[in-house]
C-alpha cells in the first residue's frame, strides 16, 4: 500500500506534474497540440499510401512481363499453340495496363499532394 504520510499535503498548491499543467494550457497551446497530432497522422497516411502505391504498380508491371513467359513447366518446354487462348491473353495484358496507367495517375496525384500539403516526400 502506499505511504499515506509520504503524499503532499492537499492544502499545497499543485505546481507541478501533467495533470496541473494540462488544465493551465492555454488554447493556442491546445490547437498546436491537436494540429501536430492531426499533421503527422495524415503525412504518415499519405507517405503510406504513395509506397503502396508505388507497389502496386511494381507488381503489375512484374505481372504483365510474366504473362510474357509463355513455358508452361520448365524453360526448356514451349506451350502448344492450340493451348494459347490469344483473346484472353489481349484482354489480360489491356486490362493490366490500364490499372498501371490508372494507378500510375494516382500515384501523381498523390504526390503532388503530398508536396503541396507537407513540403516533398
Amino acid at each position: 500500500m502506499a505511504d499515506v504520510e509520504n503524499l503532499p499535503d492537499s492544502t499545497d498548491s499543485p505546481s507541478e506534474g501533467a495533470f496541473f499543467n494540462s488544465l493551465k494550457r492555454n488554447n493556442r497551446q491546445i490547437r498546436d497540440d491537436r494540429a501536430t497530432a492531426i499533421a503527422e497522422d495524415t503525412q504518415l497516411v499519405y507517405k503510406r499510401k504513395i509506397e503502396d502505391l508505388e507497389l502496386s504498380i511494381k507488381k503489375m508491371k512484374r505481372e504483365q512481363e510474366n504473362m510474357l513467359d509463355l513455358s508452361p513447366t520448365t524453360t526448356q518446354s514451349l506451350i502448344l499453340a492450340s493451348d494459347f487462348n490469344s483473346a484472353e491473353y489481349v484482354e489480360k495484358d489491356i486490362d493490366l495496363g490500364i490499372k498501371i496507367r490508372n494507378t500510375e495517375i494516382t500515384l501523381e496525384i498523390a504526390r503532388k499532394r503530398y508536396h503541396y500539403l507537407f513540403g516533398g516526400i
